[in-house]
């Protein structure tokens, strides 16, 4: 019997493919980390993950282009693999383990990280990682098997906001503060009253606008009937300060620059930000409440 991979709904990978993965990403991390080689990241990254890990070996290599050899290695123990069933591509699963990185209260951090590809002959590549406070993520629906649910982009998520709206919804929210979608937050209407503070300042003026992400979303559903969903939004800053004045591109941005550095009182940032939020089924009248937010600067532009 021919089982058709597109169209028969499989688990998306072997618990022992996945421990190959995430080795795979331990040991490229760790080597792109200690050479500064942006090129490197590609193998092992994509998607919104690889523009934000890769943007900072970029500008890691402009203050040290030997190389970092002294870069303590990133380690995993006690992995856990949540793994749905699907048909089609592309596919994705999310390996867990306890990493040697140490958080605030000196915890070790565990992280999540959501592997994706798009066919049977590529390699599996991290293209979400999050932490949740005290090492836990939500609880996810299984089947009988211990299969998780992967939940559609579309409407036919029976969720409040669709998995692919997330990233347009969350930067009108950034941008105008409306809606009530949102559940009050520090990456909520914490960072909204961030910016507000942060805008003018003595001969400087900063400017922001979110966009929605090319980056596609990945979603599991939750024991409660939503879904816990990464996804990602790009965000843009212009700084002007007062004329006469000039701006100086920080060392750790230099890498970044885009074309050549001269005088200006203007400078554009573009930023890649990745969540990881629950969204509510809509029965439920519930709200989004973002769990975790990771981002880096990508490119610097004098204006």
């Amino acid at each position: 019997m021919t089982v058709h991979g597109e169209r028969e709904k499989l688990p998306a990978v072997t618990k022992a493919e996945g421990a190959k993965a995430l080795t795979r990403f331990a040991d490229g991390f760790n080597k792109a980390n200690r050479q500064l080689d942006p090129k490197l990241n590609p193998s092992f990254e994509a998607g919104a993950l690889l523009a934000i890990d890769q943007a900072g070996i970029k500008a890691a290599h402009a203050l040290r282009p030997q190389g970092n050899p002294s870069f303590p290695a990133l380690a995993f123990k006690d992995a856990h693999f949540t793994v749905p069933k699907q048909a089609g591509w592309p596919k994705f699963f999310i390996a867990d383990a306890v990493s040697n990185r140490k958080n605030a209260s000196g915890q070790n951090t565990r992280w999540f990280l959501v592997f994706s590809r798009d066919g049977i002959n590529q390699k599996w590549r991290a293209v979400y990682l999050a932490t949740f406070a005290g090492n836990k993520a939500p609880e996810l629906k299984t089947d009988q098997d211990g299969f998780a649910e992967a939940v559609p982009a579309d409407a036919s998520s029976g969720l409040t906001v669709a998995p692919g709206k997330l990233s347009g919804a969350y930067a009108d929210y950034l941008n105008t503060g409306k809606g009530s979608t949102f559940a009050s937050g520090r990456e909520t209407d914490g960072w909204r009253a961030r910016r507000a503070r942060d805008a003018n300042q003595p001969g400087a003026r900063i400017q922001w606008e979110d966009t929605a992400s090319g980056y596609p979303p990945v979603a599991l559903r939750t024991a409660d009937g939503g879904a816990l969903v990464f996804f990602s939004t790009l965000y843009h800053q212009q700084k002007t300060v007062s004329t006469g004045l000039t701006i100086t591109v920080p060392a750790g941005l230099q890498g970044l620059l885009e074309g050549p550095q001269k005088k200006t009182n203007k400078m554009a940032f573009t930023t890649v930000s990745g969540q990881a939020v629950t969204v509510p089924a809509k029965s439920s009248g519930g709200k989004v409440t973002v769990l975790n937010r990771i981002e880096a600067k990508t490119s610097v532009k004098p204006l």
